[in-house]
């Protein structure tokens, strides 16, 4: 990594709750350590996920990579 921008990751934990979990999603960049968009869901349905990711998108353009461990 040598910039911005370069290389991104994406993550999911939950939380718990009372009655059950909410599911946290970052998108984060690699070389500034920053979370360039976040998202909650009651659900693990994917919608969630997809807009954090277009959120990073329109605001600070595609990176080069991205990443996700993928569980």
């Amino acid at each position: 990594m040598e910039r911005p921008n370069q290389v991104w990751c994406a993550d999911i934990t939950y939380i718990p709750m009372r009655h059950g979990f909410l599911y946290l999603v970052a998108i984060m960049d690699w070389f500034t350590r920053k979370v360039l968009a976040w998202r909650m869901s009651n659900t693990m349905v994917a919608d969630f996920c997809v807009e954090a990711l277009n959120e990073a998108i329109h605001k600070f353009g595609p990176p080069e990579i991205m990443n996700t461990d993928q569980g």
